[in-house]
Order: C-alpha cells, then sequence, then structure tokens
C-alpha cells in the first residue's frame, strides 16, 4: 500500500464521483466522497466544456468539504474517444544471464512503445504475460536465467480529441492528473475477485451514455471496447413512447421499470406526465408492461452488440462463462437475468469492495468505477499502468500560494 493523500475522479454522463482517500497503517480508508449530477458531458465526452468543468468543481469542493482536505491532483477515469485494444509481443536477448530490474525495464519500455495507433493516445499499458526461452505464463522472470525473454503487452488507447477536451476540463479546475485509467478497468478492480480475474471473465459497465466491455484472463485486461449506447438511450425510448419529459421518463423507469417482461407481475397501471402539460392536471395511464416492453427491447438490443463485439474479438467463448455487470444500468430489475439469456453467461451484479470511512449510500455501483481508482492509486505505482514516454504529472498549485507564485515569480 502506497501512503499519503489519494483522489479519484470519475466523470460520466448522468454523475460526476469524486473519492478522497488515505492510506493509514497499511489500510485504505476514506476521508469524503461526493456524487454530482453530470453536465456538458455525452458518452464520456465533453460537449459543453463550461458546464462540465462547473459539474467537476462541483462535486470535488463537496468532496473536499467532506474529507477536510485540499487536494492538488486526482486519478481520472476515461471511456471516451471509441477506446481500442492494443497489443504488441516484445522479445529481449540476455545471453543466459540472470534476469534482473533493468532487463525487464527495457522489455516493458519497448513493448509499450509499439502500443500505438495513428490519431489515438495510449492511456494505460500492462504486461499480460512473460515469456523465458518460449516457455509461456511466467508471473514474475526476475532472478531467472534464461537467454531470451519475452513479454506480451495490452494496452488501451483513445481518440486524442476526447482525451484532450476532458483533460483541459479538469486541469481548468486547477487539478493535475497523476494517471488516466480505463474505467471499466477501475471498476474491475473494485468489484471482481482474483479468481474472476484469473480464470476469465467480462465485465460490461452500463453507464448511461455507452456500455463498456472489458475481458480479464490471466490477472490482467485482455480486450477492451465500448457501445455508444447506454442508460440515456433507455430514458429517451420512455420518453418518446409514452410523450412524457425525460426527467419523468427516468423517474418512470426507476420506480416502475424491468428490463425482462418475465417478472411483470399484474396490470398495474402507470400516470404518465405529460409534455408542456401542468403536472397536478394528472395524465395518462400506461399498463406496466407496456413499460417493460420498451424497456426490454433497448435493453436486448444492447446485449446484442455486446455478444456481436465478443464474438468479433475472439474472447466469447476464451474468456469463459463468467459475466459481471456493474455501472448504473445494472440495478435496472431483470437487467442481470436478460444479460444472463443474451449473452449464455453466468452473470451476477458487481458491487465495489468497501472501507472504513465509507458510507452505505456509496458502497452502490454508482461508485465502482470511482473505489477502483482509488485502489489504483493505494496499490499500483504510477509508472505500472503509464504508457511509455507518459510525462510525470506536476501537482498545480491551488489557493493563494498559486497567486503567490504567479505574481511574485512568474
Amino acid at each position: 500500500m502506497r501512503s499519503g493523500l489519494i483522489a479519484a475522479l470519475d466523470v460520466g454522463s448522468s454523475k460526476i464521483a469524486c473519492v478522497i482517500g488515505r492510506v493509514e497503517m497499511g489500510q485504505l480508508k476514506v476521508l469524503g466522497s461526493a456524487l454530482h449530477e453530470s453536465q456538458g458531458i455525452r458518452g464520456g465526452a465533453v460537449n459543453s466544456l463550461e458546464a462540465a468543468e462547473q459539474s467537476i468543481r462541483e462535486a470535488v469542493d463537496s468532496a473536499e468539504q467532506l474529507a477536510d482536505s485540499r487536494i492538488q491532483d486526482v486519478i481520472l477515469s476515461v471511456q471516451c474517444g471509441h477506446p481500442r485494444s492494443l497489443v504488441s509481443k516484445v522479445e529481449l536477448e540476455i545471453g543466459g544471464e540472470l534476469v534482473t530490474d533493468a532487463h525487464l525495464r527495457a522489455l516493458l519500455i519497448e513493448g509499450k512503445r509499439r502500443c500505438v495507433a495513428e490519431g489515438f493516445e495510449t492511456i494505460q499499458a500492462s504486461p499480460t504475460g512473460y515469456t523465458v526461452d518460449q516457455m509461456r505464463g511466467v508471473r514474475d522472470p526476475r532472478n531467472m536465467f534464461c537467454s531470451r525473454l519475452g513479454v506480451n503487452m495490452h494496452a488501451v488507447a483513445v481518440q486524442a480529441g476526447p482525451l484532450q477536451n476532458l483533460r483541459l476540463a479538469v486541469e481548468n479546475c486547477h487539478l493535475a492528473i497523476s494517471r488516466q485509467i480505463y474505467a471499466p478497468y477501475a471498476s474491475a478492480l473494485s468489484t471482481l475477485t482474483p479468481d474472476e480475474m484469473s480464470l476469465g471473465c467480462t465485465l460490461i459497465d452500463l453507464g448511461a451514455g455507452c456500455t463498456s466491455i472489458a475481458v480479464f484472463m490471466d490477472d490482467g485486461l485482455a480486450h477492451a471496447d465500448t457501445i455508444p449506447i447506454g442508460g440515456h438511450h433507455v430514458t429517451s425510448d420512455i420518453a418518446r413512447m409514452l410523450s412524457t419529459p425525460l426527467t419523468a421518463a427516468e423517474r418512470i423507469k426507476t420506480l416502475y421499470g424491468s428490463a425482462l417482461g418475465d417478472l411483470e407481475v399484474g396490470t398495474d397501471l402507470i400516470e404518465v406526465p405529460q409534455m408542456g402539460e401542468d403536472r397536478d392536471s394528472g395524465g395518462p395511464r400506461v399498463r406496466r408492461s407496456h413499460l417493460t416492453r420498451i424497456i426490454q427491447s433497448r435493453m436486448e438490443e444492447i446485449f446484442q452488440h455486446v455478444q456481436e463485439r465478443l464474438v468479433r474479438s475472439g474472447y466469447d467463448v476464451a474468456a469463459g462463462r463468467r459475466l459481471v455487470l456493474t455501472g448504473g444500468g445494472c440495478q435496472l430489475a431483470g437487467a442481470r437475468e436478460l444479460a444472463g439469456r443474451v449473452l449464455n453467461k453466468q452473470v451476477r451484479q458487481g458491487r465495489p469492495q468497501t472501507f472504513p470511512g465509507l458510507a452505505a449510500a456509496t458502497a452502490g455501483p454508482a461508485y465502482a468505477t470511482a473505489l477502483g481508482l482509488l485502489i489504483s492509486g493505494a496499490t499500483t505505482a504510477p509508472e505500472t499502468l503509464a504508457p511509455a514516454g507518459a510525462p510525470e504529472a506536476k501537482p498545480e498549485r491551488r489557493g493563494f500560494s498559486r497567486w503567490l507564485g504567479a505574481n511574485l515569480f512568474g
């Protein structure tokens, strides 16, 4: 465990979560956390810089007040810019010597350097396995004799433009970014068990603006993908089909919605407020089964897209039958059962680990990514996931010290 203050910032399409923690006596403790409605973000990308800045600033300020601490840098989650997987394989001739840290460092630097794609920026890169004289499956080759040392690397890259806009929104709040982590990878750190990571598991993060896929095998991330459809599209379908405002559609989805018609009980009638009409005047009533059909149609489409992407990548079978759902969309009734039917996998809902100081209200799937970022900051060095050539983050001064430096020292 690494010591010091750690701050995690999860910027999503529907909410922004900020969690501040500290490692005390080898244990991670949450000092403060805040969840704020997201404005200016769509599909994980910034579409209004001013609104995004304001939302980030309010979430961070609330978390700082609860933690009674000021933060200068954050670990940022990234799911914008159409994430894609990059892989590379590198071998190094060392002539039968004992493998040292210097050999590993040179090997990893070269492996990360090759994980590039035109128009994309690599946000994280890590080894998925080593080979020692063609023997695969080696976890840690240090202090072993070999003639030829190899490594397989996996990296996640996103389009440079959306990533730069997201970083700009954070930096305009006078925050430095210490590291960037693919959001579903962070969610996996807080929700998956060691056996799931090792034996193979697919994690689906059902966000508001997009649905992200992360496949884990042999204790590492093996594949990443994203689908530009999420929970907000379900809400929009309800609003269009029932002619109701988006806020009312979201409320109806949360209170009465189900992703599976088999779970429908009775013939309940739901009152639906109409767009442009007075709320007190009431509205037409629709059968709950009609609402379920609207939701199930869109949710089936999402899971079918996931199935197509997994089959295309080859990880549908390779990663096994274990699947974990996380994100706000997984809390919809019937989502787990529907995912199991469409994807033919054993499905469970992923809930994040609990830590001292973490309130019960912040222990749900909405905080899975932020808590995963916090775990990464507490347990891994910044350079572990950093791509080759990534500049070291320099915390930006805030408040009086920032003003003093700018005006007296230039």
